[in-house]
């Protein structure tokens, strides 16, 4: 059995007993815009190989013996285990690389917290609107902690699925009323069993595996499951260890779900600043794809290992660099068609991310990973060199998108896969979520129903 440490008791007493009227207005307007960004993301997802495979690896290896363990997969509505639910859900976020993202975790909380959670929520019909955006800034809060103790205690860097399942087991046991004994135990199984993955070999060679987030958020709710049944695990270092106490001093007064990124384009956040550099060109100088004959990226070393050819998956479209920039200045914009493969074979994005070159930047590895960003040099035909200047990333904390721009993201992602009735209906069940008669299953019925 696990000994009581000095750091459990507040954070249990924040896990389990804190409350919305306990959290500020800030956070809880933030999260429902968060959650509206993780619907929209999800539902465009739908279609996406990686998302298809996983929903129906779900149905075939992680379904349930019993209904009271089962749950609805998001656009789908087919049912699988709780944590084969989970598992889908976030799968299917993280397949469209549009979620948000905490900078100094460098990487996503949301995109595994959100499935997690419904999944747990499906048999806690009684559960109201504001007690499931406490949960969900709960989730931020703890998710994004236990990331930068875990990259500040260990040499590796890991993928976002090793701390998002700490988070989802700790919500799981709050859900079900659990004790701070359970919760311990439940902790330490998710951080013990939670995927480790190395985060640059998905960026070196670009797969389906992304962030990982996907078993995070099935090792979340397992973990939160065994220790309800009275399953024992070993202690959470990345929260109890005295090595990892710093991380967890300002709990419950610093909110980070506040601080959460927003994508503008659905590519590794990394790229963005390039990316965003560009747009900024285009829009300047009226250039067109004939007008360029070559196209010079700096940025900071992690993202100049992003992909440099032209992809032919979505996957390595999105952890690309050439790539994005190349389309973002043919077709002047960057959604999910620009990553889906139809403009994979575009003779000017071909001719462009051949003439493009990466390079490092001395002031832009100074900043990361606290801020991403970028410069995009453009030769023109005619001899000219268009210098965007050191950009940053749009949507960071510090420039944030708003509610409206959240909203205009939503409608842009979702219209080609949801009717209008539907996508208005999401629109106004999450932002009547803080209402006192809300119910989460007033949204949730929503998003089960397959997509067109």
């Amino acid at each position: 059995m696990l000994q009581t440490a000095p750091q459990a008791s507040p954070f249990a007493d924040f896990a389990l007993a804190t409350r919305a009227n306990q959290i500020p207005d800030t956070a809880l307007e933030r999260v429902q815009d968060l959650i509206l960004d993780l619907i929209g993301v999800g539902a465009a997802a739908r279609h996406i190989d990686a998302s298809r495979l996983g929903r129906e690896m779900a149905i075939r290896l992680f379904n349930a013996g019993s209904d009271q363990d089962r749950a609805r997969m998001l656009f789908d509505g087919r049912t699988a285990s709780l944590g084969g639910a989970a598992y889908a859900g976030a799968t299917q976020i993280d397949a469209l690389d549009a979620h948000d993202g905490y900078s100094p975790s460098k990487g996503h909380a949301g995109c595994g917290l959100l499935p997690g959670v419904l999944a747990f929520a499906e048999h806690k019909p009684e559960l109201t609107g504001p007690e499931f955006l406490a949960t969900m800034v709960l989730g931020y809060e703890i998710a994004c902690r236990a990331a930068v103790a875990l990259h500040g205690t260990v040499s590796d860097y890991h993928t976002s699925g090793a701390w998002v399942a700490v988070a989802v087991a700790a919500l799981g046991v709050r859900l079900a009323g659990g004790s701070e004994d359970t919760l311990r135990q439940a902790i330490g199984i998710a951080e013990y069993h939670g995927p480790r993955s190395q985060m640059m070999r998905e960026i070196d060679n670009p797969t389906m595996l992304h962030d990982g987030s996907g078993w995070g958020s099935m090792v979340g709710v397992t973990s939160a499951e065994l220790a309800l049944s009275g399953f024992a695990g070993a202690p959470a270092l990345t929260v109890e260890s005295d090595e990892a106490a710093t991380y967890w001093a300002d709990l419950g007064q610093d909110w980070l779900v506040e601080r959460q990124n927003i994508k503008l384009f659905p590519v590794c956040r990394w790229a963005h600043a390039p990316i965003q550099a560009a747009f900024n060109l285009r829009a300047e100088h009226g250039l067109a794809p004939d007008d360029i004959a070559a196209i010079e990226i700096s940025s900071f070393h992690n993202a100049t290992r992003l992909a440099l050819d032209i992809p032919q998956t979505t996957g390595k479209a999105q952890y690309s660099i050439s790539y994005p920039v190349a389309a973002a200045l043919v077709f002047g914009q960057l959604g999910a068609r620009e990553v889906s493969g139809e403009t994979f074979n575009d003779s000017d994005v071909a001719r462009l991310v051949a003439a493009t070159s990466v390079s490092e930047c001395d002031e832009c590895n100074a900043n990361f990973p606290a801020d991403r960003l970028g410069r995009t040099v453009i030769v023109t035909k005619d001899g000219r060199r268009l210098d965007s200047g050191i950009v940053r990333a749009p949507g960071e904390h510090t420039n944030p998108i708003d509610r409206a721009g959240l909203i205009e993201k939503f409608h842009g992602l979702t219209g080609p896969v949801l009717a209008e009735d539907r996508r208005l209906e999401i629109e106004r069940a999450v932002f009547g979520l803080r209402d006192p008669g809300a119910k989460l299953s007033d949204l949730a019925e929503l998003l089960y129903a397959p997509v067109e």
